[in-house]
């Protein structure tokens, strides 16, 4: 894809153009699945691509069960394939650092977490930065990147069969303490129900009745989107870029990160099943009209025209 700018228009010509995607996480958690579906996506659209991420992780196995051009992640393999690529594009933020020294083209990196900027050094070699929510932009912004260079790009997620339902509460299985694991069980103990701490969720969400995501820091939260995709009922702290999926009592249920407001609203959604159904299938509508995979495909594509263009 090139790009020929014109005094006040800008004309799109479609070329041949190759990416190069980095990922260095070791677990397939919201953040990989973007990339897997994110690179699904531009091979549609005839967008070539390469993944770099660790050998064996699950992206890896997930790359190459889909016949995706996936490689080894290693310093010089970053200074090298990015020789041969259009643009890099670095998913979090050990390949910002990676593709800040030793890229060879421009970079796109994709923020996803809401704590501040620690290191201002590498976020002076981007050229653009494709900020999972409002408020993680906000959060760049806070931290001088300048405003002109930041595009934000919501997760996209496949709208799945819609869940059998049930009562089983389900939440994402977590060992990092800002992610609520403890207040999760602690809550759900006081609601006098059980707690499935899930490792698969695609798998695990089609029997359940309720989903439950707390933390203490989030900068979106794709979990969220994908319980709203697969229509069940979803209560998620109220933090960070999370209250821009989730409308209380209109699409979902935020909640404040203590334990006794977390088992009333667990009690009453499974009370209440008008209610939690209700809300479910109004999350579902949010995923198609603002949170699809198309939608995520086609902004980060736009995301590439404007580092591209001249």
């Amino acid at each position: 894809m090139f790009v020929v700018c014109l005094e006040s228009d800008t004309l799109w010509v479609t070329v041949p153009m190759r990416i190069l995607h980095l990922d260095s996480g070791r677990e397939m958690r919201g953040g990989q699945w973007q990339v897997l579906r994110l690179m699904e996506g531009l091979r549609r659209e005839n967008i070539d691509g390469a993944l770099l991420c660790p050998r064996g992780s699950p992206l890896w196995d997930h790359a190459r069960a889909l016949r995706l051009d996936v490689r080894p992640l290693g310093v010089w393999a970053v200074n090298r394939h990015s020789r041969q690529t259009d643009l890099v594009h670095a998913h979090d933020a050990r390949t910002h650092t990676l593709a800040a020294g030793l890229a060879r083209t421009p970079l796109v990196v994709s923020r996803r977490v809401a704590f501040p900027i620690r290191s201002r050094w590498k976020y002076r070699h981007a050229s653009r930065y494709a900020a999972v929510s409002q408020f993680v932009k906000g959060v760049l912004m806070e931290g001088g990147v300048p405003e002109e260079r930041i595009s934000v790009v919501y997760d996209g997620v496949p709208l799945g069969s819609p869940a059998a339902g049930g009562d089983t509460v389900l939440a994402p299985s977590s060992g990092d303490p800002r992610k609520g694991t403890a207040l999760a069980l602690e809550a759900t103990r006081r609601a006098g129900v059980d707690l499935l701490l899930s490792r698969d969720l695609e798998a695990d969400l089609g029997g359940a009745g309720l989903f439950l995501y707390l933390t203490h820091s989030e900068g979106l939260g794709s979990a969220i989107l994908m319980a709203m995709a697969a229509g069940v009922p979803v209560i998620a702290s109220n933090v960070g870029g999370i209250p821009e999926i989730v409308r209380h009592r209109e699409n979902g249920w935020l909640t404040e990160n203590e334990p006794e407001p977390i088992a009333a609203a667990i009690r009453e959604l499974l009370s209440d099943r008008p209610l939690a159904l209700g809300l479910a299938a109004r999350a579902q509508q949010t995923v198609t009209e603002k949170f699809s995979l198309e939608q995520m495909i086609h902004n980060t594509m736009h995301v590439y025209r404007q580092v591209l263009a001249c």
